[in-house]
């Protein structure tokens, strides 16, 4: 209406100058006009000035804070330099005297350099790499591997290593604020309302406590608990607008200065969150050193303790009640260790443990977590360095002594019941039986139960089964050929290595071929190392047994009782080698025609025969017959099952090499008869 006024034509206008100068002035002063809403809007962006006609303009009214946007990148970036200088690694574990001694007692020694640079290298990516390559370039020496999993550690070490920290010191990240948070100077509130009045607000408040809303004026905040921040904003926004919602949060919490002192791995001044409790103070100074104690915790704010705090409460039983919220200049005091126990064995966690006054072996083994499922719960076995000097070690039965007390330096070990085996006559055996029964599968049998008694579960033998090819295995038996077999491999070694090592070489092809006979060396015991033993006992029956021998079972045996074969092998330096149908009453000698008998190369006086029940004929045992200067394998009855074997010839010299050798022994023996005859003379 009043931009029209001022449109409207002037009833005294009869000059014609008037209407020239008053059009351009009525144009600059109708868009200033329009202009005045945009900038009064402006003007109340930067919280400088106010309009009260605002209040009348038709829709909300927008109160906007400060340049935000500037503030939040300013904000962010310091976060970022503060968060820089003050993250650091936490200091490694160092453990105490106790703790070496414990791991000592598992063959583990914390001093040992190598030891340490393993530790160290455990905690690297490359870890396992290293590893296989040791393995791979120890081959079989017997060198133990530590790992960080291995080595005992007091209960509540873990909670305090290698902890990430945000930028402004939070060891557990952003979490929700309770209703008793007393607000405080740093603390940033975010205000939202809607209706008539548009807000997004985000305030900080200031040394007075107190955060500033355009339009409506500084809010005092400070002290007042959050569950009462947005009756206490809403309250005071209505002072000047109706009709309208708010809803009040926080965003980003002040930080307070706190103290870490006492016997912690870095004493000292830390910045914290506002939300922090005892435990975040505690990650931040890397927590008890070997010398603190976790059990012996306080909180002291104005020279008072206000509270103690245990930390097996939470680590052991999850109870976080005593973990009180700090406050600034607050004072976490760690006291020195108390009396400390280890439990090694079955339990769920071997570990060292901090005792309090009176608690007992029971107590100590709740705190270890309790026998593991393979635990023998009748005993258990304590060490006393306070008896070092007398008995030191003694038994302790179960339930009767469970309330004994344990003093500082015992050693608790618990007893496994799968470690130590039982007699024979007391086992249940787990026994597998396969092939030509009637119900092959596994059986448990009584402890006095033999093979026969197995074949018996199993339904018996059936009309195909070849008793005399019964391929029978044990492994307590094949763990002792894997330890023989790797024995022997590791005497071959060393004896090529001594080898090799003696060789001397006084011309470039005698160097080549030590170097090719090393080669060959490694690729054949590369070969070896790949064998690996079955375990297979060999039953001493004769080739027309009905029944297995009378041979107590242990657990794991497997018996595989075949089907009849037809057919013999013959391999090697052969000239047909292959599986050949037997005849009746045919030799070794007839089936080895078959195949055409040993080739020019073969080393016929080494041939040997594998029967099937696991025994070995050699040709060499006896001297008849054509078979290489002359063997028992010629009038040897062939047995459905056999397999012949006709090795190469090692070491082949040449006619010309055999005739070079003789005739320099000849000169040599010529020479000496001269020399004989000269001295003679």
């Amino acid at each position: 209406m009043e931009y029209r006024a001022q449109r409207a034509p002037s009833p005294v206008s009869t000059t014609r100058a008037r209407p020239s100068f008053a059009k351009p002035v009525l144009a600059v002063l109708a868009a200033c006009l329009m202009a005045a809403p945009a900038f009064a809007q402006v003007q109340t962006g930067y919280g400088q000035t106010t309009s009260d006609q605002g209040a009348e303009l038709s829709g909300p009214v927008r109160l906007n804070s400060t340049n935000r946007t500037s503030q939040d990148a300013a904000q962010q970036q310091q976060q970022q330099q503060t968060g820089q200088s003050s993250q650091s690694r936490s200091p490694r574990y160092v453990p105490g005297e106790f703790e070496i001694y414990v791991n000592k007692l598992l063959g583990i020694d914390l001093k040992d350099p190598e030891v340490i640079d393993q530790l160290k290298r455990a905690e690297s990516e490359v870890y396992e790499s290293t590893q296989r390559t040791q393995q791979q370039s120890q081959n079989f020496t017997q060198t133990k591997m530590v790992t960080p999993d291995m080595v005992i550690r007091r209960i509540g070490a873990d909670l305090m290593l290698d902890e990430q920290r945000g930028p402004n010191g939070e060891a557990d990240g952003p979490r929700q604020a309770p209703a008793d948070y007393l607000i405080g100077v740093g603390d940033e509130i975010q205000v939202t309302a809607w209706g008539s009045v548009d807000a997004d607000l985000r305030l900080t408040v200031d040394r007075a406590g107190r955060v500033t809303i355009p339009r409506v004026g500084p809010v005092l905040v400070a002290g007042v608990r959050y569950g009462d921040l947005n009756e206490v904003v809403r309250a005071r926004i209505a002072q000047v607008f109706k009709n309208f919602q708010v809803s009040t949060s926080l965003g980003k919490l002040r930080t307070i200065r706190v103290y870490v002192t006492g016997f912690t791995a870095k004493p000292g001044a830390y910045t914290v969150s506002s939300l922090a409790t005892i435990v975040n103070g505690l990650i931040r100074a890397g927590g008890p050193s070997a010398a603190g104690s976790f059990r012996q915790i306080e909180l002291r704010r104005n020279g008072q303790v206000v509270a103690n705090f245990d930390a097996y409460d939470l680590l052991l039983k999850g109870d976080k009640a005593s973990d009180r919220a700090l406050q600034a200049e607050d004072v976490i005091h760690i006291g020195p260790i108390g009396p400390q126990v280890a439990v090694l064995g079955s339990v769920n966690k071997q570990s060292i443990l901090e005792l309090k006054p009176n608690e007992t072996v029971d107590d100590v083994l709740a705190m270890a977590g309790g026998f593991s499922a393979v635990a023998d719960r009748s005993r258990v076995s304590i060490e006393q360095l306070s008896e070092r000097n007398a008995r030191r070690l003694r038994e302790l039965e179960f339930p009767a002594q469970l309330k004994t007390a344990v003093t500082n330096g015992d050693v608790i070990r618990v007893f496994s019941s799968v470690n130590t085996a039982l007699p024979l006559g007391k086992q249940y055996k787990r026994v597998t039986v396969e092939g030509e029964v009637a119900r092959p599968g596994e059986y448990v049998m009584p402890p006095t139960s033999t093979l026969q008694d197995a074949i018996a579960a199993a339904g018996g033998l059936t009309s195909q089964a070849y008793v005399f090819g019964t391929d029978f295995s044990r492994e307590s038996v094949r763990q002792s050929q894997q330890e023989n077999y790797d024995r022997a491999l590791r005497d071959l070694e060393t004896e090529f290595t001594k080898n090799s090592s003696t060789q001397r070489a006084t011309t470039a092809d005698e160097a080549a071929g030590n170097a090719q006979r090393a080669a060959g060396t490694e690729r054949l015991v590369a070969r070896l190392r790949a064998v690996r033993p079955t375990g297979r006992v060999v039953l001493q029956l004769e080739s027309d047994a009905r029944a297995l021998p009378t041979l107590t079972v242990e657990d794991g045996d497997r018996l595989l009782i075949p089907s009849k074969p037809t057919t013999v092998g013959v391999f090697g330096s052969v000239f047909n080698a292959g599986s050949f149908l037997l005849q009746s009453n045919a030799s070794v000698d007839d089936v080895m025609k078959l195949a055409g008998g040993p080739t020019r190369g073969a080393d016929a006086s080494g041939a040997f025969v594998i029967r099937a029940n696991g025994t070995v004929v050699s040709a060499r045992q006896s001297s008849s017959g054509w078979l290489g200067f002359g063997s028992n394998l010629a009038g040897l009855p062939a047995l459905p099952g056999d397999t012949v074997f006709v090795p190469e010839q090692m070491n082949k010299s040449t006619f010309i090499q055999d005739a070079k050798d003789w005739t320099q022994i000849l000169a040599n023996f010529g020479l000496g008869i001269a020399a004989l005859q000269t001295i003679k003379n």
